[in-house]
């Protein structure tokens, strides 16, 4: 497979679409699923785009659960429903130590294990739920019983009774136009004239693909990542002022 209509100029990303042809074969030569690591949102809409250009469309994402961020995808022929080798696992802790997402990234990491065998790792107070690859799950278990100088239980987690994890604010604002400028500036809280730098720097993502056109539209359903300010849904263009400008809803993901 090979696609002609879209260039991918980084070496990041033609190592990783050389991975999703190399696996598009394989799939294809053993008659079975192929599951990937862990992706990143952005990966996500990189392997997305390419299959769908490539006029590959047997595929599918899970993280484990419906609102991941993370996710596994998956390659596949021959079923609709394919079992997704991912597990849950929680971990219990004191609500006093009051551990952080860091934390326990941190300590999977010091295991040797690779990032991209960890999904999305929610915390509340006293609990935290790690999706990881299944063929780590044991070896997390039998390895943990600490996180920095707290004491953790590890077990297997019940995926319907998750924590909330860092949890979104929803506001509004009030826009000129829906381009991409008028919108970051107004997520970000930024000057003109900075969001403009922002854009053409690439450190604006739009649905997890970077954009560098400051005109661009952004519709409703939109997804927009600014380094250092964070990710941002544009829920919905709630209508017009008198004075003809725009009011949006955003969802702040914290």
């Amino acid at each position: 497979m090979s696609l002609k209509t879209a260039v991918f100029t980084s070496d990041k990303d033609k190592l990783f679409i050389s991975k999703l042809d190399d696996a598009v074969f394989l799939c294809q030569k053993r008659q079975k699923p192929y599951f990937f690591s862990f992706m990143s949102e952005a990966e996500q809409a990189l392997a997305e785009q390419y299959l769908k250009s490539a006029g590959f469309n047997q595929y599918s994402f899970s993280g484990g659960y419906p609102d991941s961020e993370r996710k596994v995808l998956c390659l596949d022929y021959f079923d609709d429903n394919p079992e997704f080798p991912i597990d849950a696992l929680q971990f219990s802790f004191r609500p006093a130590d009051k551990l952080t997402h860091r934390d326990f990234l941190g300590a999977l990491m010091s295991l040797g294990i690779e990032r991209e065998t960890v999904g999305d790792i929610l915390v509340e107070d006293g609990r935290c739920v790690v999706f990881v690859k299944s063929e780590i799950a044991d070896y997390v278990k039998s390895q943990i019983s600490k996180i920095g100088r707290a004491g953790v239980k590890v077990t297997d987690a019940d995926v319907n009774f998750l924590p909330k994890g860092r949890g979104v604010e929803e506001k509004s604002a009030i826009v000129s136009s829906l381009r991409l400028d008028n919108i970051v500036a107004a997520v970000s809280g930024l000057s003109r004239e900075k969001t403009k730098s922002v854009i053409l720097s690439g450190n604006v993502s739009l649905n997890f693909i970077e954009c560098t056109n400051i005109s661009k539209t952004v519709n409703e359903g939109d997804t927009l990542t600014v380094r250092g300010k964070g990710k941002f849904k544009i829920n919905g263009v709630l209508g017009e002022t008198k004075k003809h400008r725009i009011r949006i809803s955003i969802i702040h993901y914290r």
